[in-house]
């Protein structure tokens, strides 16, 4: 074989070995960079752009899509230690032609945290309308969707501000008083008792305390490599500290039921969307918010959990287009 050819095939060896092997040792030595990457491209992909807003000296962290038109733009608040980028997988199930809006919460991400800030769940209510004036999202009245303690915060937004809003999304909200506790509150009670509230089990700091939290989230049970499970936790492990201020904030006196407080406050066309499988917030919160919004829709997911973003994304995406479609249809009723 001639020379020049075997030099070719080495030089082309040797170009797609260099991003193998980055891809390996990324995957073995720095699974959290990986982790970054991987939001980063899948952002790119789908068109989501990056950009910061100021009120004052605060700083919101956002990404976005599209423009706002004729149709409501949509605001999206994730869940307690996640950010804006949690979105992406019902992101792609969205259509293109809507303007949607992500913003990571209070403390989350790129957005400020300060010891200073008010961390209960009005203070976040009065933070995210602060970002909404910031982007005049509220110039024309926005659709407003939020899962967990996004769903949380969205449900008391929607109630404080009703001309800010004309329909609203709850993704399995926290905030709701129930009449008797499910296994995770009973357990988080005990902790609470024995003073050990370091092993809150939705702040993990080790691979195994990360496997068990995703087992206790979701009710499809994903196999995570040892290395994803120790780039997550490396991921979060510098905001731990921060993520039990935070959560021991939300589920004080103060906070623990501001949802279910204000739920009857909730005018807009509201629709609710619960795993029948949670663990962590419990499906019959579905039906007390039912009986306290008087225009209120119920979609109950089977074999899913509390990860309903996760586990089921393109449902849950369609689900949204519906119901954004059902109550805001136009004189010829065009669909989105």
């Amino acid at each position: 074989m001639d020379l020049d050819v075997v030099n070719m095939f080495v030089i082309a060896g040797g170009t797609l070995a260099i991003p193998i092997l980055a891809f390996v040792a990324s995957f073995l030595l720095w699974p959290s960079a990986l982790i970054k990457i991987y939001y980063w491209y899948w952002r790119r992909t789908l068109g989501m752009q990056v950009r910061y807003v100021y009120h004052e000296d605060y700083q919101f962290c956002y990404s976005f899509r599209g423009r706002p038109g004729h149709k409501p733009s949509i605001l999206m608040l994730h869940g307690f230690s996640a950010h804006k980028d949690m979105w992406l997988s019902v992101v792609k199930f969205l259509p293109k032609n809507l303007h949607l809006v992500c913003v990571d919460m209070p403390g989350h991400e790129g957005t400020t945290r300060s010891s200073l800030d008010d961390l209960s769940i009005d203070g976040q209510v009065k933070r995210i309308h602060q970002f909404v004036e910031c982007l005049k999202l509220n110039k024309k009245p926005f659709h407003l969707i939020g899962t967990s303690m996004g769903g949380h915060v969205a449900g008391v937004y929607a109630a404080y501000y009703p001309s800010d809003v004309c329909s609203l999304s709850l993704v399995c909200p926290a905030g709701l008083q129930y009449s008797t506790d499910n296994q995770f509150v009973q357990r988080l009670k005990e902790l609470q008792d024995s003073a050990a509230m370091e092993k809150i089990p939705l702040i993990p700091s080790t691979p195994e305390e990360m496997s068990e939290m995703l087992q206790l989230c979701s009710y499809v049970r994903f196999k995570v490599p040892q290395q994803i499970l120790q780039g997550l936790v490396d991921v979060r492990l510098p905001h731990n500290n921060f993520y039990r201020k935070l959560f021991l904030e939300i589920v004080s006196e103060k906070s623990r039921y501001s949802l279910h407080q204000n739920m009857d406050k909730i005018k807009v066309p509201t629709q609710i969307i619960w795993g029948k499988q949670d663990q962590v917030l419990d499906v019959s919160g579905a039906d007390m918010l039912a009986k306290s919004i008087a225009n209120c829709q119920v979609e109950l997911l089977e074999n899913c959990g509390h990860s309903v973003v996760m586990e089921r994304p393109r449902k849950t995406a369609k689900l949204i287009v519906d119901f954004l479609a059902s109550v805001h249809s136009t004189g010829n009723n065009k669909k989105l």
